[in-house]
C-alpha cells in the first residue's frame, strides 16, 4: 500500500446526543447530512480511483460513503466497526453516571476494561489493526472515529497523541502516504 484514505462517517443522532454508540447500526442524521450535502461541492477529497473502497459495513459508513463519492464498488469490512460499548451502548454520560459498572469502566483503564456485554479499547485495537495489517492495495476506508484514531496512533506513535486526539470530526479523515521516509498524513478534507 502506498496510499490510503480515512474517513469518519457523519453524524448520527446518537452522536449529536452525545450517546456512546458502537454497535448499533444507525443512519446519518437527515438534517446534518442535508447540511454537508449543501456544503459538499466546496469540499475537496482525494480521488480513490484504483484504490480498494471499504466501509465497515455499517449503514452511517455505507450513506458517508455515498455522500462524498457517490454510487462506488466497495466492500464491507466489519472488522473496521466501532468499539462495541455493550450494556453503555446509545446511552449518555448522564443516564450511566450513577451506574457502578460504568463509573469501573470510565474511571479506570477503559482501554483495558471490558465494556459489560462488550468490548474494551485494546480489543477493538487489536481487531482493526490485524484487518489493516491484511490490506495490500491503495485504500480508501470510510470507517468510525475510534477505528480511525487507533490506525492513526499505531502508525504515528512518535507525535505524542492519544489515541483519542486522532478521532477526527464527522465526514473528515487523513489522507496516507507511505514512502522510504515512512508515513506521513494529512488532513482531509
Amino acid at each position: 500500500m502506498k496510499q490510503a484514505i480515512l474517513l469518519r462517517h457523519g453524524d448520527t443522532a446518537a452522536n449529536l446526543a452525545r450517546r456512546y454508540c458502537g454497535a448499533t447500526d444507525l443512519p446519518l442524521d437527515p438534517a446534518s447530512l442535508a447540511a454537508f450535502l449543501a456544503q459538499r461541492p466546496e469540499l475537496h477529497y482525494p480521488d480513490p480511483t484504483g484504490y480498494d473502497v471499504l466501509t465497515s459495513g455499517m449503514r452511517r459508513t455505507e450513506e458517508t460513503l455515498a455522500a462524498i463519492y457517490g454510487d462506488l464498488p466497495h466492500r464491507a469490512e466489519p472488522a473496521f466497526r466501532e468499539i462495541n460499548f455493550g450494556v453503555f451502548e446509545n446511552h449518555t454520560y448522564e443516564e450511566l453516571k450513577d451506574d457502578p459498572a460504568y463509573q469501573a469502566w470510565i474511571t479506570g483503564d477503559n482501554d483495558q476494561n471490558v465494556c459489560p456485554g462488550g468490548e474494551s479499547g485494546v480489543q477493538m485495537t487489536r481487531r482493526v489493526l490485524a484487518a489493516w495489517a491484511s490490506l495490500t492495495r491503495d485504500t480508501l476506508l470510510v470507517s468510525h472515529g475510534g477505528v480511525i484514531a487507533a490506525i492513526m496512533a499505531h502508525l504515528f506513535p512518535d507525535e505524542g497523541k492519544h489515541r483519542w486526539q486522532w478521532q477526527p470530526r464527522p465526514y473528515c479523515g487523513y489522507l496516507l502516504i507511505f514512502d522510504e521516509a515512512g508515513p506521513q498524513y494529512r488532513e482531509i478534507p
